[in-house]
């Protein structure tokens, strides 16, 4: 029942007076309610079926439209109302609903749609529409308004609406040749002049933006249609037409003849019910008698053992996918007129509207899936070019490459989406129909080309044809397709249309490779690649050392450059920024950053871009004069400048590279890349024809061959091709016997019709002759027809079975003989017992016969019964687990030998007694304290030299940073050192109790342990923390001691994580020195009675503890006086710079000179002689490797020229 609201406001829209509509006052206010209705309706759509029912649209609104057009506000509202109940039901309800409820909604609404198609299916309606489309394009773009471009896109809707409703043909009935709803519709664009407009629209330029919605009205106009029918209209039959006719005639008329001879020979003289009762022999019933057959001898051929069984229903979900596309002829006129737009089309619009599509395709302009009209009309037009008068300039915007690749890409897209999105496999198997009819068009018009007179056409298509065949993916895409073809998603069309393009491809590449005699392709393997994850920093900075001679070259063109910039003062520093503020480096720490960019801003010949920024960072850093002083003179500014072109800057990596880095330390530092390797190869026609052969590929081809009746010749001529390439071509006969392909030649054979088919049975009959053949000599044939089969399989049934080594192409050795038998089990019983040698391998070594292999070996002795299992065979070397003394002393040794070899794990398992598996040794290696982590025993890879040190501008930068960092780190050392002093104290103590209750050697074992792990700290230049894994059982009751646990606590020794270690731990923050001094006050335990006698006698001049502590403090200050002296020579470098240029008083020549001095003058000899030697531990400390060679000179000078 209707709204009532909704009902009153029909009512209010007017009323129809015989052939005149009279509106009402208010009818603009009710159609904009009725607008406003739909956008609220419900998810049934209530409010379109209650118009739908009212027949609102036939009644009312085509009335208005056709007689108040001069009414401009109501037509443009009509408009937009019949746009929106015009609306597809798929858009409505976003796809046909599985519920039953929504699904009569869906039908209901359907119903509704195609009452209108209909309706609208008359001149005056499309007549009126055409003159205001065409009152509106004869608007300029300048005077043409908004408005105008909305009304133009809702009438170019409303006609794809219309065109859109599918066709009810159960209440059409209409046959072919006559006119059914679709084509009066079409009949009456012609006639109203719509079809000249969407031409217009198609070819005009200034257009474009119609173009898919053109593009769309066209392919709708042109869905039941077939272009090679079409472009023979009005042509009269041609030969090759009447021939098939006559086939098609030929055929039936033999069925008919063999279904009347089979009524005849079943029309028997008595009554049916005394016909008798037969026993079959050989065939048995449920029992174990013969069956007993009720009928007439006449009815004999036709029993089954499922007769009168009910089928087995068949679930939706393994149900064959539907045809959709439904072809039909329509009537003359329609297609006459259809073949005309076509023409029409191609010579004006094709190539033009095809570019403009593309072009909105490829920049993402279009809506989705709209690739699909696009492809739809590739396929149709060309084919239409092609069956027509095959002309290729009128499609050569599709004929191409590129478009090649295009339908490609869009083909494998479907094709994964199907797989991924089970969901919507259908719609997406659809789309996959379009793409492959789009490129079987491409491959046909190619084809067509290469019989075409002209010879820039065939030049054309041999182009065209080497790119193809030349790339892997065209090649591969039709084993993708057939291997992946589902026939629950696929319909039989689409595989219809598979066969016949691989048909027509390996056709043309076997003509092709005929033609050429050898032809290269493209290949591509993938390899797994294995990448170091710690790059080198000159590599992963991007950028190339630049030689001296190149700098020398380079400098005078920049000399000149700063020369005529350095004058300027102000050079633009306000658009120059040093530092980037929204980096997590705070900009404090990024100055050697904004050094790096001033270097760059030189090698790329940016000489005043290098002086802002220059300027700009001595703004932002003044301290310390890192980029040069504030009164600095433009010839200095010109020599630094010089000096940072020179510098070999370090060139560290990004934030993200150094964090993923740190995430990265746990993990191995080699990973397995996959990489395509791209090669070339010469192409084998046969090789690539063994793609084919395996069972997938077979069973498409058969389930489209037990259609045989339905299939048209050319198909059928496909299909036995393909075969006949993989039984003859490549000698594998065998694998066409399987019994599903010979029910199938069964049926063929006895079909009355099979003179028809000649191609079919000379092929069957060829099949079964070869199977009988081999029959006759393998009795296993008759149950290999049961399997699909492969090669491997083909090549055993034919050649005998035992020929191959499971499947592979290797040669299987004979059988065993009786004398190697006896031979063998005489070696199995006099080695079986022998412990410490493998049986096997020894069998191996004494077996006197062709060589074997330890599997045959292996499972022959299961089979004579001398063995149980395969599993008593398993070689005993990797189950070795307790390690003998011996054994870990030569581990150790072997690994204090090879430690400093590139491969230290690959040596040892060279060079050991018992044979173990990697893990083994590098757990041993673990449990025993060799080595404090997995890493440590990867294999090392050679790395580059790191770049020199900084020149003297870096030096600057990063000392005087370096020595406030010393400060700070002298002052918590200090307290650090207190604490340490104050446990090692309370650890000599506890050192001498536990001495006293007989835990010496667990002192000795820990005194060893924290002398190694600083000599390990020293030459590694690195820490990390180092287990203390107890070996002996004096040293496990030691560490399980309370009063040794609080030692180890004393010294600082960090205990095992609870649920993550076992082991206690040397921290990694312990440095050498407080190690040493921490193993020095275990060892004064021992001699503790000495000491007190050293210390009893002792005058104040010998050494004694305290005086080694003093020297122990002496040697940390010389090397911290070391580390501070190369600042005191920086500083005074720059004293002497400034003096040179005159920016130094006297008075601060004479106080910061004299200090200098006297801080330089007792270090001096020292810095000169030992400048070398403090180089490596230096360069790690100031984060950046320097050359000290080169900083000494120039002190050295400095001090004589002063």
């Amino acid at each position: 029942m209707m709204n009532c609201e909704l009902l009153a406001t029909c009512s209010a829209l007017g009323y129809l007076e015989g052939d005149t509509y009279h509106k009402e006052p208010d009818c603009l206010e009710s159609v904009k309610d009725l607008i406003r209705y739909l956008r609220h309706e419900d998810e049934t759509r209530d409010v379109r079926q209650q118009l739908g029912s009212a027949q609102i649209l036939q009644s009312d609104l085509l009335p208005i439209l056709t007689q108040h057009r001069q009414d401009k506000p109501l037509f443009d509202t009509v408009i937009r109302l019949m746009v929106n109940l015009t609306q597809p039901a798929l858009l409505c309800f976003g796809s046909v609903p599985k519920e039953p409820s929504f699904r009569h909604h869906f039908l209901q609404v359907l119903a509704y749609l195609q009452a209108y198609k209909e309706a609208f299916a008359s001149e005056k309606a499309f007549g009126v529409l055409s003159e205001t489309l065409y009152e509106l394009l004869q608007l300029g773009w300048e005077e043409r308004q908004e408005e105008d471009n909305l009304l133009i896109e809702r009438v170019l809707l409303l006609v794809r609406n219309v065109l859109h409703v599918p066709a009810d043909l159960e209440q059409e009935k209409r046959i072919d040749d006559d006119a059914s709803v679709h084509d009066r519709l079409l009949w009456a664009i012609h006639l109203s002049g719509l079809d000249d407009l969407l031409l217009f629209l198609a070819s005009s330029p200034a257009e474009q933006q119609w173009s898919l919605h053109v593009l769309e009205i066209i392919s709708l106009m042109f869905r039941d249609q077939n272009p090679e029918q079409l472009a023979g209209v009005g042509q009269g039959r041609l030969a090759q037409e009447r021939r098939t006719d006559v086939v098609e005639l030929e055929v039936l008329r033999q069925r008919e003849m063999a279904e009347k001879k089979t009524r005849a020979l079943q029309r028997g003289n008595r009554h049916s019910r005394f016909g008798g009762s037969y026993i079959i022999q050989g065939l048995k019933s449920i029992g174990e008698r013969d069956l007993v057959f009720h009928k007439g001898l006449h009815n004999l051929q036709n029993y089954t053992s499922d007769l009168g069984k009910q089928p087995r229903r068949v679930p939706k979900r393994r149900q064959a996918a539907r045809e959709l596309s439904v072809q039909r002829r329509s009537a003359l006129n329609v297609r006459l007129f259809l073949r005309d737009f076509c023409s029409e089309f191609l010579e004006n619009c094709y190539n033009r509207l095809m570019g403009s599509v593309k072009d909105h395709l490829l920049r993402e302009k279009a809506q989705q899936h709209d690739e699909t009209y696009y492809m739809w009309a590739l396929a149709f037009f060309m084919a239409f070019n092609r069956a027509a008068s095959f002309r290729p300039g009128l499609v050569s915007e599709t004929l191409s490459v590129r478009t090649f690749h295009f339908i490609e890409q869009n083909l494998t897209n479907y094709y994964e989406m199907m797989l991924t999105d089970r969901k919507e496999a259908a719609s997406w198997a659809r789309r996959m129909h379009l793409a492959l009819k789009a490129y079987q068009e491409l491959l046909a018009t190619v084809n067509e080309m290469d019989v075409c007179p002209d010879e820039a056409v065939r030049e054309s298509s041999r182009i065209i044809k080497n790119n193809i065949f030349y790339v892997m993916e065209y090649r591969e895409l039709f084993l993708a397709l057939f291997r992946k073809f589902d026939e629950r998603c696929q319909p039989r069309s689409f595989l219809r249309d598979l066969v016949e393009t691989t048909h027509l491809f390996l056709k043309m590449l076997e003509r092709f490779c005929r033609s050429r005699g050898n032809l290269m392709v493209q290949n591509k393997r993938k390899k797994r690649k294995k990448k170091k994850k710690a790059l080198d920093q000159s590599v992963a900075s991007g950028n190339a050392p630049y030689s001296p001679e190149e700098l020398e070259a380079m400098w005078p063109s920049l000399a000149e450059q700063l020369q005529c910039c350095a004058q300027d003062s102000e050079l633009s520093l306000d658009s120059v920024i040093p530092f980037d503020a929204a980096s997590e480096v705070p900009v404090e720490e990024q100055r050697a950053e904004a050094m790096v960019r001033i270097q760059d801003c030189l090698l790329a010949g940016q000489a005043p871009q290098a002086l802002s920024l220059l300027r700009s960072a001595r703004e932002v850093w003044p301290e310390r004069d890192v980029f040069g002083a504030q009164d600095i003179s433009p010839e200095e500014e010109i020599q630094l400048l010089k000096q940072i072109l020179w510098a070999p800057l370090p060139r560290q990596q990004g934030l993200e590279e150094q964090g993923a880095e740190e995430d990265d330390e746990e993990e191995e530092e080699e990973e397995e890349l996959e990489v395509v390797q791209v090669s070339e190869r010469e192409f084998n026609l046969l090789d690539y024809l063994k793609r084919f052969a395996n069972s997938t590929v077979l069973r498409a081809y058969l389930l489209l061959l037990r259609s045989y009746k339905q299939n048209s010749a050319h198909t059928n001529h496909c299909v036995v091709k393909m075969l006949h390439r993989l039984a003859h071509d490549l000698k594998m006969e065998a694998l066409l016997f399987q019994l599903s392909l010979f029910y199938l030649f069964n049926r063929l054979l006895s079909d009355p019709a099979a003179g028809a088919y000649k191609e079919l049975v000379t092929f069957a009959k060829y099949i079964l002759g070869k199977f009988f053949a081999l029959a006759a000599v393998n009795q296993k044939a008759f149950v290999e027809l049961l399997f699909w089969k492969n090669t491997a399989v083909v090549r055993e049934m034919t050649e005998g079975y035992g020929t191959l080594d499971g499947g592979s192409s290797s040669r299987r050795l004979p059988g065993w003989s009786p004398e190697e038998e006896a031979q063998l089990r005489e070696l199995y019983l006099a080695h079986k017992d022998v412990e410490g040698q493998d049986v096997v391998d020894t069998i191996l070594a004494h077996l006197k016969t062709a060589p074997r292999t330890r599997r045959q070996v292996i499972h022959h002795l299961v089979r004579l019964g001398l063995a149980d299992s395969v599993k008593d065979f398993q070689r005993k070397g990797t189950q070795i687990v307790l390690w003998t003394e011996d054994q870990e002393l030569e581990l150790q040794r072997l690994f204090e030998e090879f430690q400093d070899s590139d491969d230290v794990l690959g040596n040892i398992m060279k060079n050991i007694t018992a044979k173990r598996s990697r893990a083994r040794i590098v757990d041993k290696l673990l449990s025993l304290g060799l080595v404090a982590e997995r890493r440590e025993l990867y294999k090392k890879r050679r790395k580059k030299l790191a770049p020199s040190s900084l020149e003297d501008l870096e030096e600057e930068e990063n000392v005087p940073e370096k020595e406030n960092e010393e400060d700070e780190e002298k002052e918590e050392g200090s307290e650090a050192e207190q604490a340490q002093g104050g446990s090692v104290l309370s650890a000599e103590y506890l050192g001498q109790s536990l001495h006293q209750e007989g835990f010496s050697a667990p002192l000795l074992w820990l005194q060893n342990c924290l002398i190694r792990a600083a000599d390990d700290r020293e030459e590694a230049g690195c820490s990390q923390a180092v287990p203390l894994v107890p070996l002996t059982e004096e040293n496990e009751e030691a560490m399980e001691s309370e009063q040794f646990q609080q030692l180890l606590q004393k010294l600082g020794v960090r205990p095992p994580a609870s649920g993550q270690e076992t082991f206690w731990r040397i921290p990694a923050k312990l440095s050498p020195t407080q190690l040493r001094r921490m193993a020095a006050s275990l060892s004064q335990a021992e001699e503790e009675e000495k000491l007190q006698l050293g210390l009893e006698s002792k005058v104040p001049g010998e050494p004694g503890l305290e005086e080694e502590h003093q020297q122990e403090e002496e040697h940390q200050q010389e090397e911290e006086h070391q580390k501070e002296h190369r600042a005191h020579a920086l500083r005074t470098l720059l004293l002497a710079r400034k003096k040179k240029a005159g920016l130094v008083s006297p008075e601060e020549e004479g106080t910061n000179g004299g200090k200098e001095q006297l801080i330089m003058a007792p270090k001096k000899r020292q810095l000169l002689d030992s400048d070398e030697e403090q180089e490596e531990d230096k360069a790690p400390e100031l984060g950046v490797p320097g050359t000290r060679k080169k900083k000494r000179f120039q002190i050295e000078d400095d001090d004589e020229s002063d």
